[in-house]
């Protein structure tokens, strides 16, 4: 007998949608058949009505833990990872101290084993070439670059994580070739934002509106100037290459001309590129909390065209929690708030509510959110998929179930969201990780510790 059935779900398989039920026992799903063929569990779920997704796994999120605890950590992910259907989220490096060596790699991974209530991973630091095979070593699922050096602030891009010299940048591609893992990136181009912000700031330009526009400034060139050189680097290198933030016309037509030619390239997209940065009327009534980045419009519609047809591979969070008067000064000085938007527990309702309104499919949201990032970073088969013999990574939803975010429903410690008074239709009832329900009709049932480092297929995880 199966510890748990789902009974008639619309499940969201790897071949298509169909009406199933889906047998767990223990960690894993044992059966999934045609709805009404699977007997009784110990715990059976009416289903009819609702989705069925893989559970989400989150390459790109800022857990703030250790270093920066006011604005979150660990506990506080979980509950909005279970709220979010987030099963597995994957840790950035621009923590205090971050992990551009195994020493301090270490003693993160201990802190998420005592405390993670969700699966995990963190994509270490590949700034210590001396470092990187190290590194490697710990389970990790891909090394992290940051090509921005803050300017008027310390954080979140803080000195020893970032590197954008051309030369330092091969050699770290060439390193992190040899691992066989994938290299993400932030690309900018510094030397020219050097430039730009100048510009502004000898007209007396420095509020929110004008940390906007400079960061868009000449129709994106910072990203693109950037986005041609790694691609052109990844060719030289070979190195696995995943481009962060992508949110210009001319970096989805480099991806789509890479990808024909045979490189080994991928890349995300973050929610506010469709969802918020790309509304002008959105900065100036949030100023500083709407940013991370502003996206013109044009480059946001070729952006979701390239995300809806794949070009764009996966979505991440890039969830970035900061406190109330960490924004407060962008009013003034865009360039001294520090940037990015909180967004786990939502993202799965903005992109439903896209597919409520008839922009995508239920198979791409799977795909973006779960399979391919699974496949990408070495967690597939394991994860990233309802079949059998897979962790039982659920996450059920009503899809015709609509709730207007507010600030008061928000779990992250940060305590608001650029996304309240927004109407979303698309509602996670259950998330189970490893067939543990996280979510449990509506209630968040997280543990201190229960989540498990996620590791590539045949790679253990960190002994350290």
């Amino acid at each position: 007998m199966n510890d748990i059935v789902i009974h008639g779900a619309n499940a969201v398989l790897e071949d298509g949608a169909r009406r199933a039920d889906i047998g767990i026992e223990g960690e894993r799903i044992t059966e999934i058949g045609a709805a009404g063929s699977l007997a009784k569990g110990k715990r059976d779920i009416d289903a009819s009505g609702l989705v069925a997704l893989p559970g989400l796994i989150d390459m790109h999120s800022h857990h703030r833990e250790p270093g920066f605890t006011h604005k979150e950590d660990l506990i506080t992910m979980g509950r909005q990872c279970a709220a979010g259907g987030v099963t597995t989220s994957v840790a950035m490096p621009n923590v205090s101290p971050p992990p551009t060596t195994a020493e301090n790699l270490d003693a993160m991974i201990d802190a998420y084993r005592k405390r993670a209530a969700f699966d995990w991973n963190i994509n270490a630091s590949g700034v210590q070439l001396d470092e990187i095979p190290k590194l490697a070593e710990r389970g990790i699922l891909a090394f992290k670059i940051f090509m921005v050096v803050d300017t008027g602030r310390s954080y979140p891009h803080m000195p020893g994580i970032g590197l954008h010299e051309h030369g330092e940048l091969y050699k770290r591609m060439l390193a992190v070739k040899k691992t066989g893992l994938p290299l993400m990136i932030h690309p900018h181009d510094q030397s020219l934002m050097d430039a730009i912000e100048k510009e502004y700031w000898a007209r007396g330009e420095r509020d929110f509106r004008a940390y906007a526009k400079a960061y868009a400034h000449d129709d994106g060139v910072i990203w693109d100037t950037a986005v041609a050189l790694l691609l052109r680097l990844q060719a030289a290198t070979g190195v696995r290459l995943h481009l962060l933030h992508t949110q210009t016309r001319r970096v989805v037509e480099m991806l789509r001309s890479a990808k024909a030619a045979g490189q080994t390239v991928s890349a995300e997209v973050n929610p506010w590129c469709f969802w918020l940065g790309n509304d002008w009327d959105a900065i100036e009534r949030l100023g500083s909390y709407a940013l991370s980045y502003y996206v013109a419009p044009h480059h946001s519609e070729a952006v979701y065209a390239g995300f809806k047809d794949g070009t764009v591979d996966i979505m991440a969070t890039d969830h970035a929690p900061h406190l109330r008067e960490e924004k407060e000064p962008g009013w003034k000085d865009g360039w001294k708030a520090h940037t990015g938007t909180p967004s786990e527990q939502f993202y799965l309702s903005l992109l439903l509510t896209d597919v409520a309104a008839g922009k995508l499919s239920l198979e791409r949201v799977a795909d973006a959110t779960a399979t391919r990032p699974a496949k990408l970073f070495g967690l597939y088969p394991r994860k990233g998929a309802i079949r059998i013999g897979t962790d039982a990574d659920i996450v059920l939803v009503d899809p015709k179930a609509k709730r207007t975010i507010r600030d008061e429903d928000v779990l992250s410690k940060c305590g608001w969201t650029p996304y309240a008074g927004r109407e979303v239709q698309g509602i996670p009832r259950f998330t189970f990780l490893r067939g543990a329900a996280i979510l449990d009709e509506g209630n968040i049932n997280v543990r201190e510790g229960f989540g498990r480092q996620a590791v590539r297929e045949g790679v253990a995880a960190a002994a350290h």
